[in-house]
């Protein structure tokens, strides 16, 4: 069976939030374990944790699980772009690698369970999922593009290679407003919580 990692992004400075946005309270948890449990539950096969900024203090809400792999980015600093890069290094032997941002909590363990069925049955280059039309996360390329992401200039954004193979890429429709409720700032962590979350 081809496997599927997914690249769980945690290791941005997290300037706009003050602290660690992997660190936020969510309902009963934190973040980033909730992030965890939501991909252990699915059908990924492997979860990079790829760690930069404060990692000392993410650490111990890592949790221990034959899935869960964890990387440090001392090139965090240079943005998104290399964290991912950092990641892909440890996907190796993967048909697939998903990305997930620490700052997308909501995304639903049926979500990635989709995207991995349609993935793994059609084998598109690009998959993206939307939500009433607009593009969210977690993305899945194929293996086939990891060369272009390594070339890649870190000052460049992740986006310069899904322009690279626009045309090719897949967008499926999904039930899950989760996949475009991101966060940059405690107040816009507040505005998405009250969406989701029942009082």
């Amino acid at each position: 069976m081809a496997m599927i990692s997914c690249i769980l992004l945690s290791a941005g400075l997290s300037s706009r939030f003050g602290s660690p946005k992997a660190l936020a309270k969510f309902t009963d948890s934190i973040i980033i374990e909730h992030e965890q449990k939501i991909l252990i539950n699915s059908r990924v096969d492997k979860i990079i944790v790829v760690l930069g900024a404060r990692a000392e203090e993410i650490k111990p809400y890592l949790l221990k699980h034959k899935k869960i792999n964890v990387v440090y980015n001392k090139d965090y600093k240079l943005g998104q772009t290399s964290s991912f890069k950092t990641g892909l290094k440890a996907a190796s032997g993967s048909a697939g690698i998903m990305l997930l941002p620490v700052d997308y909590p909501f995304v639903k363990t049926d979500t990635i369970n989709q995207l991995i069925e349609y993935f793994l049955k059609n084998n598109p280059p690009i998959l993206i999922p939307t939500y009433q039309a607009r593009r969210g996360h977690p993305p899945v390329f194929s293996s086939s593009l990891s060369k272009d992401f390594i070339s890649l200039d870190n000052k460049m954004g992740i986006n310069e290679v899904l322009h690279r193979y626009d045309r090719e890429a897949v967008y499926l429709a999904v039930d899950d407003k989760g996949i475009v409720a991101t966060f940059n700032t405690p107040e816009e962590l507040a505005e998405i919580k009250s969406q989701f979350i029942s009082a």
